[in-house]
């Protein structure tokens, strides 16, 4: 593999497509050769498909899409890589002590990803480009010469996500890099590498490829031709946006309402500059879709469009972040197109990123059986099967960072708040701790999410009559509901592998036993949430 540096001139001008002449699906909303058995369906002696997975970072959901378990990079990443809900991969913030990149994820959870099973039960060729866990490159967690096993090829960024004057592990040896464009700026980079390995790669195996752009997440340094584009542009002004989180945990509530003009100039101007830096992503997308079709491999190629976690710009006065609950915190683009997929089409099914590993190892013909993973295989969904029998919800969990003491500058917000802007608006705290079940069948659409804070506050959204979260209904909701929401939160919380396939509460094979719910006392039993998970 080498490091080719940029061809002249920049690349051609047009809107964001993401996966441009693919025919996408929108769906809305992780060698021993015997272990697998060939994607179903496939032609005897044809070779098993090729898979792509495209991952930007804090994308939010205009496009639609899937929902992620965790509305924070590290364990939304780490969920992705395991197929598994963060209490069972127990990656809980973007910090070492959260276990993002830790030893212990190292030890525990790496020999296990989608990508060490592909590479070692099925003998596909491993390659990885970009951010890989916020904490990746650590010295305490290795440096950069560590190598997640499972990976042939391996050109990890260490830490966050930048555009210019960042480091490079190439298969654990560093590379830096400065801030020339024309041979540094990070996703030309990518797109460069990936590219290289498309030439490059041995054609007796199949490929999985794994491209993880630093769009658009801040520093949002778009590349020099696309820093004028998109000067009408504006963050949408959605019912929910610059409004008072009235009957929101405390959180919420502390945001002053309305925003300074300050506050809103600079969160329009991130969401511009956002869209700037996605131009770049659709650069590579539509390198990469013309190399495999030049290639002869993108009629056996398997390609995945997806963000870590969605993003907020001014709902409920809170400014520009994410490690919320709500919809534009918690739900995705996810695209894909492949062999088998019909163009144009769109699915309402319930789907979330713990699903992408299952569903890949399924295209690969491995059994979902021998892995402990909690999500499903989007395999018959995305051929189109009737008559499926699919989940009617699914877990999000959050633990919050920030430390439990006092801020100084920040007095009257104690514990432990976190991510603050001028005068006290802040995003996350120690105790912003919470879990919820998004359901949605044919009749219902609903979350339901409980706090681990000094309130145990809930919070409730009909999502049919009200699309924007504003109203939280958990005081007129039916007692009823409201006790079997508590009791599937209860039951997603501790499951692990099939148990989190469960049906859920308006699924017709639900059973509910109210006795399990109350305690001596006669109360109603909430669980609680540890804040020590490792």
């Amino acid at each position: 593999m080498r490091l080719l540096p940029l061809a002249p001139g920049g690349p051609r001008r047009g809107s964001p497509r993401h996966l441009p002449s693919c025919s996408p699906l929108l769906l809305l909303l992780p060698l021993l050769l015997g272990g697998c058995l060939g994607v179903s369906g496939a032609a005897a002696g044809s070779r098993r498909p090729n898979v792509v997975l495209l991952l930007t970072d804090d994308q939010d959901e205009v496009l639609g899409g899937m929902y992620v378990p965790s509305a924070l990079c590290c364990p939304s990443r780490a969920s992705i890589l395991t197929g598994k809900y963060p209490h069972n991969h127990h990656v809980v913030n973007n910090t070492l002590e959260g276990n993002c990149s830790s030893k212990s994820w190292q030890k525990i959870q790496e020999p296990n990803t989608f990508p060490a099973i592909l590479r070692s039960m099925c003998g596909y060729q491993t390659f990885f480009a970009g951010k890989y866990l916020n904490e990746y490159g650590a010295p305490d967690a290795g440096g950069l010469e560590h190598v997640p096993l499972g990976w042939s090829y391996w050109y990890a960024l260490e830490k966050n996500s930048k555009y210019y004057n960042y480091t490079l592990s190439i298969n654990g040896k560093a590379r830096k890099h400065g801030e020339n464009y024309s041979v540094d700026y990070l996703t030309d980079v990518l797109a460069n590498v990936s590219l290289d390995f498309l030439d490059y790669k041995s054609n007796s195996e199949p490929f999985f490829m794994m491209i993880s752009t630093p769009a658009p997440h801040s520093p949002w340094t778009a590349a020099p031709q696309y820093q004028k584009t998109f000067q009408n542009v504006f963050a949408p002004r959605n019912k929910n946006f610059n409004i008072h989180g009235t009957n929101k945990h405390w959180l919420i509530r502390q945001a002053k309402t309305p925003m300074t003009n300050s506050s809103i100039q600079f969160l329009d101007n991130a969401f511009r500059k956002r869209w700037q830096t996605l131009l770049s992503v659709d650069d590579l997308v539509e390198k990469l879709v013309k190399r495999l079709e030049f290639n002869g491999e993108l009629n056996n190629t398997y390609i995945f469009y997806t963000s870590d976690n969605g993003y907020h710009t001014g709902q409920f006065s809170l400014p520009i972040d994410k490690r919320q609950l709500y919809e534009f915190d918690i739900k995705v683009p996810l695209l894909v197109r492949g062999p088998g997929i019909k163009p144009n089409q769109t699915s309402k099914m319930l789907v979330a990123n713990i699903d992408l590993g299952p569903t890949i190892l399924d295209i690969a013909g491995y059994s979902l059986n021998k892995t402990q993973m909690d999500g499903m295989s989007l395999l018959p969904i995305l051929r189109g099967a009737s008559n499926l029998t699919w989940r009617s919800d699914i877990l999000v969990e959050y633990q919050g960072e920030g430390r439990n003491v006092t801020d100084p500058t920040c007095p009257s917000l104690s514990p432990g708040v976190s991510q603050c802007f001028p005068d006290c608006v802040c995003e996350d705290a120690y105790n912003n701790t919470y879990a919820c079940v998004r359901t949605t069948t044919a009749l219902w659409n609903l979350q339901y999410c409980e706090f681990d804070d000094q309130e145990v506050f809930v919070e409730v959204y009909n999502l049919t009559a009200d699309p924007e979260q504003i109203t939280n209904i958990a005081k007129s909701i039916d007692p009823e509901i409201l006790g079997k929401m508590n009791y599937r939160l209860m039951m997603l919380q501790s499951c692990s592998g099939p148990t989190c396939r469960t049906p859920g509460v308006f699924d017709p094979g639900y059973r509910f036993d109210p006795r399990l719910m109350f305690n001596n006392h006669g109360s109603v039993r909430t669980r609680r949430f540890s804040k020590h998970p490792l």
